[in-house]
């Protein structure tokens, strides 16, 4: 397995921090497995995946670039610079752009493990042609959709952060993805990979969500690091989950359903997506569910999150065992 030696300085310094370009390079992910592992992605893919295809069919250079640079077990460097947070877009593909084309080549090699292709060995534009596809990429399909992502991202933090407070940083980043835990020591694995462990101490630590279903780590030499990991916002997965009748009958179907929503910290704009309720309406069940106790808000860059308290965490807990005769087994949900 893979594991970083980190003391505290490192930990105690380390934060959460969003990337457009994480988040766009995750969605090239999706796009060159074509799979996707929830509703919402299917929708995005079934729209973005042909335009995608085309432009890679009319450019094999790059289409060869992709599928050597996302190898099986290790993705090129140059084309997942270490975020450094509060960045551009623009700003951070403009290091993908600078990468030095025998920079570039030795990342490909060592992601396919091997010599390079024919049509990438003695190529020295290829930094100018991962940033041209990740820019389109970008430009196309994630920034038309980027603040419902980034709220969506934000609400994730707010979610770690409590994690944070509640029971330290090993139950923080014991959910980070798979293959990622704290493993006491000073020692974070942070993949299943048979990797030799490396010394960060000292350095900066951060980590990044993303909404699609992906995870890598990235280094900066050895100031900057970080764990991309996919984030746990209800809007990554639209879901829909029906109200415990009982729980229906206390506080109005409606308002219970806001409650039960309330998984992860949501956006009073995201919570009227979910629901199709009005401003208005969502308004008022928040109020009142705030005046009861039962969620608390909290601000998160521009936006303004809520969550279940405890209080109202015991109460939506209860009514979910009373209607799956106490097993306290997980939802299903459907979109």
């Amino acid at each position: 397995m893979g594991w970083w030696q980190v003391n505290a300085d490192t930990l105690a310094g380390s934060r959460f921090v969003l990337s457009p370009l994480a988040e766009t390079f995750a969605c090239l992910k999706m796009l060159h497995a074509g799979t996707a592992t929830h509703p919402g992605e299917r929708g995005w893919l079934g729209v973005h995946l042909p335009a995608y295809r085309k432009r890679l069919a009319a450019d094999p250079v790059t289409a060869l670039l992709v599928r050597c640079g996302l190898g099986q077990a290790w993705i090129a460097d140059f084309l997942t610079p270490t975020p450094y947070g509060d960045e551009t877009f623009e700003a951070e593909v403009a290091r993908v752009r600078e990468a030095s084309p025998q920079e570039a080549r030795a990342h490909l090699a060592r992601s396919v493990g091997g010599p390079l292709p024919a049509g990438l060995a003695d190529r020295d534009d290829l930094p100018g042609r991962a940033a041209a596809l990740l820019t389109a990429l970008w430009e196309e399909s994630v920034r038309p959709d980027w603040e419902r992502r980034r709220r969506v991202l934000e609400a994730d933090v707010v979610a770690r952060t409590a994690q944070l407070s509640q029971g330290g940083w090993a139950a923080a980043l014991d959910g980070l993805r798979p293959g990622t835990r704290w493993l006491g020591g000073n020692r974070l694995q942070v993949n299943l990979h048979e990797y030799p462990p490396r010394e960060i101490s000292g350095a900066q630590l951060v980590f990044v969500p993303v909404t699609p279903k992906a995870g890598w780590v990235s280094w900066e030499e050895s100031r900057r690091y970080a764990v991309v990991y996919p984030c746990t916002g209800a809007l990554a997965d639209v879901r829909a989950e029906a109200v415990p009748e009982s729980l229906g009958a206390l506080l109005g179907t409606a308002r219970a359903g806001v409650l039960v929503l309330l998984d992860s910290p949501l956006s009073t704009s995201q919570l009227v997506a979910v629901t199709g309720q009005g401003l208005g309406s969502v308004g008022r069940h928040l109020r009142v569910l705030l005046d009861a106790r039962l969620v608390e808000r909290r601000r998160a860059g521009r936006s303004v999150l809520y969550s279940r308290t405890a209080a109202g965490e015991v109460l939506v807990t209860a009514q979910r065992d009373g209607r799956t005769g106490g097993t306290g087994g997980p939802v299903t949900y459907r979109s």
